[in-house]
């Protein structure tokens, strides 16, 4: 006759062998592989380049994700953006409903109800907007809609400076003043 301590034993064992904790493990399974590693909110992050401040930018919530080959940071609430000259006047502003920022191109890329706006008060909307930092321009392939004091001009496309003192429509659409000179 066989006692029930030794099955007990046995089971009690067999029990601690099969339990492993893996943490590794444990966080596969209780994440998904497309949620963010980081989330923040209410934040505000200065870019600076050569010790000078180039923008400002604010938003309510960011997501970090890291897994994929180019990480990103994404502000699914939006987004406002401030550029500055090297005296920290606000040359242009830039707002958005949704933005993602490459780390490793540092491009930028703002979408839904896109609005810029310079210091002279001209005013770009567009759907779909990038910014690249390497060679200071702010790109869009979908309809643009520029506003100055004098006119409105639709297109479709525009390449612009940051500052968005200069830009350059693609397809241009309505009534242009030509000034003569």
């Amino acid at each position: 006759m066989q006692t029930p301590g030794k099955y007990i034993f046995f089971g009690s064992v067999f029990f601690l062998v099969s339990c492993e904790t893996d943490l590794e493990k444990i966080n596969e399974v209780g994440r998904p592989n497309d949620a963010p590693k980081e989330i923040a909110e209410n934040i505000e992050v200065l870019y600076s380049d050569s010790g000078y401040v180039k923008m400002k930018l604010t938003a309510p919530r960011l997501e970090k994700y890291t897994d994929e080959s180019d990480p990103h940071v994404i502000f699914p609430k939006g987004m406002k953006t401030l550029f500055y000259d090297r005296t920290l006047t606000v040359t242009s502003r830039l707002s958005a409903e949704y933005g993602i920022r490459y780390e490793n191109s540092q491009r930028m890329e703002a979408r839904k109800n896109v609005e810029v706006i310079n210091e002279k008060g001209d005013k770009l909307n567009t759907e779909h907007l990038t910014y690249s930092p390497a060679d200071g321009k702010l790109r869009s392939d979908e309809f643009v809609k520029i506003t100055t004091a004098d006119e409105i001009i639709y297109g479709t496309g525009l390449e612009a400076n940051e500052d968005f003192s200069r830009y350059r429509i693609f397809n241009i659409k309505g009534i242009i003043n030509l000034k003569e000179k």
